[in-house]
């Protein structure tokens, strides 16, 4: 059986909101583990196989997978539903382009931005966080969701950075929009109270 290793409040929850979205796979067992946090509080959870004990991270069987775009296409190919096309289909290439583009672009220019971090060799490898969200509006100008009308795990990925950083999100033009449409959603909320009460439950004397 494959395992999840998640930490509530973390890049994971993206992948616990999937885990929702795709109903719950019985086959799924997801484990909830420790992790180091940015603050320095927390540790390492010696139950987490993960190599330097981040997650999210999926073990099955010697399969590992690690990294948010990766496990989104694993799950999405393991467990076939609307959310991704899948080999073959129309749209393929548009959603793993869209995983790739955010674990290679979108999140290291969201980061640097964050922290300050100006650097002409960057900007000409990355180019910025300007152009990433132009890039982001110009998919949305004509359609719902990023690869049209239907919501898939490329949005719930993207959206969710805009959620977490949102002084991201213009003040006009359709990404406002965008990230509220796939912000509402009872898997978005499910993951949400989870991970607040497993934090509250671990925070209490009794834990």
């Amino acid at each position: 059986m494959p395992t999840f290793y998640h930490a509530p409040h973390s890049r994971s929850t993206a992948i616990l909101t999937l885990v929702h979205e795709l109903g719950d796979p019985a086959d799924l067992d997801i484990v909830r583990v420790g992790i180091r946090r940015g603050d320095g509080s927390g540790a390492p959870d010696p139950r987490n196989p993960h190599p330097e004990g981040k997650v999210p991270f999926i073990a099955d069987g010697d399969d590992m997978i690690r990294e948010r775009a990766a496990i989104i296409a694993w799950l999405t190919e393991r467990y076939p539903s609307d959310l991704a096309p899948l080999a073959g289909q129309t749209g393929r290439g548009p959603f793993l382009s869209w995983l790739a583009w955010y674990a290679g672009v979108m999140e290291p220019v969201a980061i640097l931005d964050y922290f300050g971090i100006e650097n002409d060799g960057l900007k000409e490898t990355f180019r910025d966080l300007p152009t990433a969200i132009r890039q982001v509006e110009a998919a949305l100008k004509d359609r719902s969701y990023l690869l049209g009308d239907s919501y898939t795990a490329a949005d719930l990925l993207i959206a969710g950075a805009f959620a977490f950083f949102r002084q991201m999100i213009p003040g006009t033009g359709p990404i406002e929009a965008w990230v509220g449409r796939c912000q509402d959603r009872d898997s978005v909320r499910r993951a949400a109270a989870e991970d607040a009460e497993w934090m509250e439950r671990m925070s209490s004397p009794a834990a």
